[in-house]
Formats: structure tokens, sequence, C-alpha cells
């Protein structure tokens, strides 16, 4: 278990990093987007579409680093307000159900990502799959910070697995 929690550290770490990485990306280009548009009055065609495919891309790993710290949205109040077991076991469930569903939107992800690979971005010629692929690959590295989370909760440090305090 040790090992796997490490190995969450370390794939939580580089969500986040590509995840801040995509967001400057996306923050750069649509600056650069106004700037041509209402400054030069010449739009530039390709900068919308990568800024949006980064704003995907920066969600769909940002949600792992999300899971990792317990910044999803919770029940807080009411497993806080129960004994110390069935809030324990509701945060499990919960956890559970995330599991689950991310575990349907990988294998539909993946589906959609593969349908899609003749078609080309608009102004780019570039597959739309890699804007597709946020979907798996970001469903992947919130797979791994749901187990942690869990393995974390089961360890005794409930309130660790939702606060996670260790460095990323």
């Amino acid at each position: 278990m040790r090992h796997f929690l490490r190995f969450e550290d370390i794939t939580t770490g580089i969500a986040l990093r590509l995840s801040i990485t995509f967001l400057v990306i996306a923050a750069g280009l649509a600056l650069y987007q106004v700037t041509t548009r209402f400054v030069f009055g010449v739009p530039s065609t390709w900068s919308e579409v990568i800024t949006r495919s980064s704003m995907i891309w920066s969600v769909f790993l940002g949600v792992a680093v999300a899971f990792r710290h317990g910044a999803m949205i919770s029940v807080d109040v009411i497993q806080n307000a129960l004994p110390r077991r069935l809030g324990l076991s509701l945060f499990v469930i919960a956890n559970l159900a995330s599991l689950l569903f991310f575990t349907i939107l990988f294998w539909q992800g993946w589906l959609m990502t593969e349908r899609v690979v003749p078609q080309r971005l608009a102004a780019l010629e570039v597959s739309i799959a890699w804007v597709y692929a946020a979907l798996p690959v970001g469903s992947a590295f919130i797979l791994v910070a749901i187990v942690a989370s869990i393995i974390r909760a089961l360890r005794g440090d409930w309130n660790d697995a939702r606060n996670a305090e260790a460095e990323v």
C-alpha cells in the first residue's frame, strides 16, 4: 500500500504540473486572441481552438489533484455529524461511486477518442482525438487519486484522505 500511495503522490504531482501548464497556455493564448482581435483587428483563427483544448485538459488533470486534496464536493457536514465508523462508511461509499463514474468515463472516453481520430480540429490540421484524449488520460489520473483516498481512509487517516497535507 505504501508503494501505491507513493505512486499516487507522483502521478498527482504530474497531473498538477500538467494542469498548470495547460492553464497557462490557455490564458496566454486567450490574451493573444483578444489582442489580435481588438487591438489589431485581425482575429487569430487557431488560438481559440487551442485555448479551448488546453482548458479541457487542464480541468480533467486538475480533478485528480482536487480528489487528492479533498476539494471535490462532498458531504462533510453529514460525515462529521455521524459516528466515525458510519461517517467513514459514507466517505468510502461516495468514493466508490466516484470510482465507478470515472471508470465508465475512462472507458467511454477511450472509445470516443478512437472514434474521432480521422476528424480534424477547426483551423488546424491536428486530429481532434488529442482533445478527446483528455477524458481517458484525466480519468486514469483521477482513478489513482480516488483509490489512494480510499486507502488512506481505511488506514485510519480519514481526515488526511479528505484533506491531504502531503506535498504533491
